[in-house]
């Protein structure tokens, strides 16, 4: 079941739910919209290894605008810090950034119980367009959970987003070898 805006304010109360920062005016009937943070990351390499820590570039967003370009991955962020206990986080595009062409996430729309961090998203556009910083480029979605949680993500020493930043983290697959 997917939480209403009134619980997504009723959880924000209770610590269940944290988002900051947080505006009243982005949350909608079952939603809240995040924004595009200032740091977007490029790989160096144009062939990844995924048994290799793949080094990036990091970019800072220019408030007159980025230029991205198709054929190429970009790792974005969200402004916005978040922390969800007790449900399970989605992110999804807003309608009017897939309206430009423009995916925010390849694969990694499911948060976990427990994530503590800003959402790095996998950016790619069918074609050229500019990009600000601080404009809106997706919704996070609450769903409830069936059961208790083992282990919730912060506390698994797994987890390999667990470090706070604000800037998008690359791939860390090569640790999973």
């Amino acid at each position: 079941m997917i939480l209403s805006d009134k619980k997504i304010l009723s959880e924000i109360k209770k610590g269940n739910i944290v988002i900051k920062p947080f505006n009243r005016k982005y949350l909608g009937s079952n939603s809240y919209d995040v924004h595009l943070g200032d740091w977007m990351a490029i790989y160096i390499d144009d062939i990844l290894d995924s048994k290799k820590h793949n080094k990036v570039q990091y970019l800072k967003i220019p408030r007159s605008g980025m230029l991205l370009l198709p054929a190429r991955l970009y790792l974005g962020v969200t402004k916005e810090y978040t922390e969800t206990h007790n449900f399970v986080p989605f992110l999804e595009g807003k309608s009017s950034i897939g309206r430009l062409g423009i995916d925010i996430h390849a694969t990694a729309g499911k948060g976990d119980v427990g994530f503590c961090n800003t959402w790095t998203l996998e950016i790619s556009v069918r074609q050229p367009v500019i990009i600000y910083p601080g404009m809106p480029i997706g919704q996070l979605i609450y769903f409830e959970i069936s059961g208790d949680i083992e282990v919730p993500y912060n506390k698994k020493k797994s987890a390999k987003y667990n470090r706070k930043t604000i800037k998008p983290v690359e791939s860390m697959m090569w640790k999973n070898f």
